[in-house]
């Protein structure tokens, strides 16, 4: 999944970027609202992890505005603010889970990934392409039986295709959800992780749509 983060305590900040890229996913960490608005419009995000507390407002003001979209990006607010009446509020507004200060990185990527499976409509998060599975939920890639290992970048482009299953995702698409803002990206990036994923699998898990993008192919749910 591609993260928003946006947290102003920068060793924490810091902290929890590291976390959960080391858990597979790309991310992009501010530390204000402003930067944060500026990278939800030229961005495609699958979750945001959002402090309360912020330098320029008030992260429920954000969590109102993506919810008046009608937006389906899943939020996870992280604040020191532990009333019941903060958590109520937060909830009320939109937000689909809550965690208080100070929290276990483990248990803050648990959460991540619990939320995030509410958001996947496949049955029991699996997508089958022939004689490859495809399991959302432990993250993982089995073939005949045997687990296939893959790069965080390999799994982000099987991930991507599998949320879309039978749908035609984008050059543009992929390396979004592959890359951070910050990133640089190499013209020919896309095509070698995708010539990467077939060598360990199958060339025929990944169908090339000249000028259009990617889909995977096979697929049964």
């Amino acid at each position: 999944m591609k993260i928003l983060i946006i947290e102003d305590e920068k060793a924490l900040g810091s902290a929890v970027r590291d976390r959960v890229r080391q858990a597979g996913h790309t991310v992009d960490w501010f530390t204000n609202l402003s930067d944060a608005r500026a990278a939800l419009k030229v961005s495609s995000y699958d979750f945001l992890l959002l402090d309360l507390g912020l330098p320029d407002g008030n992260g429920l003001e954000l969590v109102r505005e993506i919810r008046r979209q009608r937006s389906l990006l899943a939020i996870l607010i992280t604040t020191a603010r532990d009333q019941i009446s903060d958590r109520i509020s937060g909830l009320s507004e939109g937000a689909d889970d809550y965690i208080v200060k100070p929290y276990d990185l483990d248990e803050l990527v648990a959460r991540i990934d619990a939320v995030s499976r509410r958001y996947t409509a496949l049955p029991d998060n699996i997508v089958t392409c022939g004689n490859i599975i495809i399991d959302l939920s432990r993250r993982q890639l089995i073939q005949n039986k045997n687990t296939i290992d893959l790069s965080a970048r390999e799994w982000a482009v099987i991930e991507l295709l599998a949320r879309r299953p039978g749908a035609l995702c984008s050059r543009e698409q992929i390396e979004d959800a592959l890359y951070s803002l910050s990133d640089d990206v190499e013209s020919n990036a896309i095509e070698v992780f995708i010539s990467r994923i077939r060598k360990k699998t199958s060339p025929d898990l990944i169908t090339t749509v000249r000028g259009r993008g990617y889909r995977l192919a096979g697929i049964s749910l």
